[in-house]
């Protein structure tokens, strides 16, 4: 899976320099603020998992509560970026 670093690199490289509606740029804003809070949302309870899973010391529960979080944001980062590309295609 690409990080939203490698999605924006390679964005970088597609030589299109076409400058952005202000159209686009407000549906852009949508998506990275709806995203944002979508990966807020999923860090308070993951994290409030490990906290619970650590306090009680279960120590595997927190490593997998740690890496499904790393997972589940890294998803909603590139759904973010894919839709945003969308946009800009369009």
């Amino acid at each position: 899976m690409k990080s939203a670093y490698e999605l924006a690199m390679e964005k970088s490289d597609d030589g299109s320099d076409k400058p952005l509606t202000d159209e686009q740029k407000e549906l852009i804003a949508e998506i990275d603020s709806k995203y944002k809070a979508k990966i807020a949302e999923r860090k308070i309870v993951l994290e409030k998992s490990v906290q619970d899973a650590l306090a009680q010391e279960k120590h595997e529960e927190a490593e997998e509560a740690r890496k499904i979080l790393t997972q589940e944001v890294n998803s909603l980062e590139a759904k973010a970026e894919a839709e945003k590309e969308k946009v800009r295609n369009s």
